[in-house]
């Protein structure tokens, strides 16, 4: 990563600005909670709640590369406060689709992020 693409916002001013714009990019039933890595500068840790979905939660951890490019990883995932495996087809068309709306969120916020 070149010197000036580096990510250059405060962590928590990116954590207000993911809280805010990430609920418009989800579905209106998903509930979410966003806050930063305490080990990493340019990460942050979102949680994804299911409504109507048997109850599913799925952590992720969104790093960003650059100040465009923002890698997610999927950490966990929980129905009803259980571990669940994370290879059954519909949770990986969850999670398929929610590390798409991370990755939508992350450039709606390209213009804060690489300023």
């Amino acid at each position: 990563m070149s010197k000036s693409d580096q990510l250059s916002i405060d962590q928590q001013e990116l954590v207000q600005a993911w809280s805010r714009t990430l609920p418009d990019v989800l579905d209106a039933s998903d509930q979410a909670k966003v806050w930063a890595d305490e080990a990493q500068a340019n990460a942050l840790r979102v949680h994804i709640t299911t409504a109507g979905r048997n109850l599913y939660s799925f952590d992720f951890k969104c790093t960003y590369v650059d100040s465009r490019e923002v890698k997610v990883e999927l950490v966990d995932v929980e129905r009803d406060g259980n571990n669940v495996d994370e290879r059954t087809e519909i949770i990986q068309t969850l999670v398929d689709d929610y590390v798409r709306h991370l990755h939508e969120c992350a450039q709606q916020l390209h213009a804060l992020t690489s300023r």
